[in-house]
């Protein structure tokens, strides 16, 4: 799958380089993310209303939670309450993925990415 993303990340990069993006329709404007794939089809209309009603699903707060103990571990000097920390995210990232039914995109969190290649890889 890596080889995968190399190959198209260069087709990318030689577009961009001879301009074949330039002048797309909407160039300029912020993107509308309406991405519901992470949502089973059957709650989908359920989410909309709930989000065109100010609620925020449990899936995306426990999503925030995460980022947000992501940063906070960076900045953290103490060892072991650096791993409190960690085992806290990693706690959620498990009841995240239970509430999913589908692995959490590990795009979303390199550190655990790189682990898992280097833990593979040997």
């Amino acid at each position: 799958m890596e080889i995968i993303a190399k190959i198209a990340d260069a087709r990318i990069r030689k577009a961009i380089e001879n301009g074949e993006f330039d002048n797309l329709r909407g160039a300029g404007k912020p993107l509308k993310f309406e991405d519901e794939t992470w949502i089973a089809e059957d709650l989908r209309l359920a989410y909309r209303i709930l989000k065109n009603s100010g609620c925020i699903p449990a899936e995306i707060e426990i999503r925030k939670e995460i980022v947000n103990l992501k940063a906070l571990i960076h900045m953290i000097d103490d060892d072991r309450e650096r791993l409190k920390k960690l085992r806290e995210m990693n706690f959620m990232i498990l009841r995240l993925n239970m509430m999913r039914k589908r692995p959490l995109n590990l795009q979303d969190f390199p550190e655990y990415e790189e682990k898992i290649f280097d833990r593979h890889a040997h």
